[in-house]
């Protein structure tokens, strides 16, 4: 519920900072505040669809999804992230035309208080997504927060931009700021692509996470080692595989005893995860931890 509530936000905080730098962009004819308006407009379809991809991924299994549907999540961020891509190429090409075709930009007042409200909005409301992305695993949030973050520096810088060009008159600044503007995007969006097409691909946990695994499974005296660990993450779930070793002449309840302890240690560590520890004889017992 708190990660709808969140995107619920994300939507409401876009749309009207789409209202408020479209009018402005237009009344000023700057390209720099209407490409805010297109990031913006951008970002607005990204956090529709974050929504639509958490409601989605919260599904449980099913015959179809024996795992559940947290994939959603993950095609979301990959859509967000090439959407933010494409909001930099847009304004890539509207500044050069513009450069090209000549820059006309009044009411630089106006613009500068839209941007500076649009970037303290976009602070607040990203610093809150991304705060509630952590607390719950949400690759969509966390893209979105990102997305806000991204916008909240853009719109500083435009509001820089426009500050300089009221005190020097220079109006060519609008469209080269523009375009620095959208380098900035760029690379955001580059990071999300990487991230979110790394879970799509089932790439495995960071190596914070392993460690945290394998530090529980050396942790119980009486397993003698353990091989074919997995890992990979399924929007906000952590999905973990391993075999463990064990004396083979052990009970096999206690066996089962000892790999229900494993998991439970490592599901207090990653309470939205699917584990499965599977137990073998060590009967050579020459595998160390």
């Amino acid at each position: 519920m708190e990660r709808h509530k969140a995107a619920l936000l994300s939507i409401c905080s876009n749309s009207l900072l789409i209202t408020l730098k479209l009018i402005a962009g237009i009344v000023m004819g700057s390209v720099s505040v209407i490409s805010e308006a297109i990031h913006s407009f951008i970002d607005l379809i990204a956090s529709i669809i974050a929504f639509f991809s958490i409601k989605a991924a919260e599904k449980p299994e099913d015959k179809e999804h024996p795992f559940g549907h947290g994939k959603y999540e993950n095609i979301s961020g990959f859509v967000e992230a090439l959407l933010i891509l494409l909001a930099a190429v847009l304004i890539i090409y509207e500044s050069i035309k513009k450069i090209i075709s000549g820059v006309t930009i009044e009411n630089v007042g106006t613009g500068m208080l839209v941007m500076l409200i649009s970037a303290i909005v976009n602070l607040v409301i990203s610093i809150s997504l991304i705060k509630i992305s952590k607390k719950t695993n949400s690759i969509a949030l966390e893209a979105d927060g990102y997305h806000l973050l991204t916008d909240f520096l853009t719109a500083g810088g435009v509001f820089l931009g426009l500050t300089l060009i009221k005190i020097t008159g220079l109006k060519i600044l609008d469209p080269v700021i523009a375009i620095i503007v959208a380098t900035f995007i760029f690379r955001t969006s580059v990071k999300l692509i990487k991230k979110s097409s790394n879970d799509l691909l089932d790439a495995t946990l960071p190596d914070s996470d392993i460690k945290k695994i394998t530090d529980i499974v050396n942790s119980e005296p009486e397993v003698t080692g353990y091989h074919k660990l997995r890992t990979r993450r399924s929007g906000s779930t952590r999905e973990i595989d391993l075999h463990i070793l064990v004396n083979g002449k052990m009970p096999l309840i206690h066996a089962h005893g000892i790999s229900k302890i494993i998991e439970d240690k490592i599901k207090k560590v990653f309470p939205d995860s699917y584990i499965l520890v599977h137990v073998e004889p060590d009967k050579k017992n020459n595998l160390t931890k």
